[in-house]
């Protein structure tokens, strides 16, 4: 076997593979469409594709061959789980040492280099993931879009879609979320606009960007919109402060909390994430050090037993 690690993160819209070599100098990088969803029909097909576009690609760039590279070491985290992926990679690649695990681990290795923390993680869904000194793990939420998600994009979009149906009825405020909904929608009003949310046209994850246009309509100054955002950050702050409880119990020294995904991308949302992460002085809240990418390295190099950290990779925030 080489001594080459594989770094994998496998997303929902996109697939990132890194390649480092022994002294932690990234060798090859690539990047590939979405991988997960293999119980879809034809979804094997498509996770084999892409990863074997995205892992023999990098393999080519660091020099090491890309019709079946070998690794000392791999970490795939997978978006979606891991369980209908590992059996798959023996196809692709050899490795020496491999562990296949979800996206919510390599964010949390990626946010803090691998140390004792909790990272949030909001994009079009949500979940809190954080690991102690003991290597102990906990989570809380990513149940899902019917019955969790709190503070993803999905469940922004969705409050906001309910803040205009109470304005349609004549039970709600007033809001500017209305006629900015109705434009991005194309819908005629508030009504029409949740039909057609609900057609194949408005997949979860374009639904989820409809977060972006809560957020516009809040920084000018709209305040249902702005609840909504407030309220999220809150929901995700709940999230940090229950991995903590779990992992920590009555210790009151304080954990580093970081946060990744497309949703802290609204000041106001991170504003009130940080401003409660760090209310009691239990959570500290930075902002993450490494990508999900590079945390996913992270694990391969430590899975191997390697003490290194892998050198910074312009373009993709490793």
């Amino acid at each position: 076997m080489s001594d080459y690690f594989l770094g994998v993160d496998g997303g929902q819209s996109s697939t990132i593979a890194v390649i480092g070599d022994a002294r932690g100098r990234i060798a090859g990088w690539a990047t590939a469409g979405a991988c997960n969803h293999v119980g879809a029909a034809e979804g094997r097909a498509k996770f084999l594709r892409v990863m074997r576009e995205c892992v023999c690609q990098a393999a080519s760039r660091a020099g090491i061959g890309s019709e079946k590279p070998a690794f000392k070491a791999a970490c795939m985290g997978m978006s979606g789980g891991p369980d209908d992926k590992a059996g798959l990679l023996g196809e692709l690649f050899d490795s020496e040492r491999i562990v296949v695990t979800h996206d919510a681990k390599i964010a949390w290795a990626g946010a803090t280099e691998g140390a004792p923390g909790v990272v949030v993680i909001a994009g079009t869904g949500s979940i809190a993931y954080g690991e102690n000194a003991q290597s102990e793990y906990a989570r809380a939420g990513g149940w899902g879009y019917v019955y969790g998600d709190e503070g993803g994009g999905f469940d922004i979009a969705r409050q906001a879609i309910r803040a205009i149906l109470r304005e349609h009825e004549g039970w709600g405020p007033r809001t500017a979320l209305t006629p900015a909904l109705l434009e991005v929608t194309g819908a005629e009003n508030a009504n029409d606009a949740l039909h057609r949310l609900y057609k194949v046209e408005w997949p979860r994850a374009r639904v989820a960007e409809l977060a972006m246009t809560v957020d516009r309509i809040a920084s000018e100054g709209d305040p249902v919109a702005a609840d909504i955002l407030r309220y999220s950050g809150q929901q995700l702050a709940l999230l940090a402060a229950s991995v903590r409880r779990q992992l920590w119990g009555d210790d009151h020294a304080p954990v580093c909390a970081s946060w990744i995904g497309g949703v802290f991308g609204s000041e106001m949302l991170l504003d009130r994430f940080r401003t409660l992460v760090g209310l009691d002085g239990t959570l500290h809240a930075v902002p993450p050090k490494r990508s999900p990418a590079a945390g996913a390295l992270i694990l391969a190099y430590r899975l191997a037993g390697v003490p290194v950290l892998p050198d910074p990779l312009p373009g993709i925030k490793t």
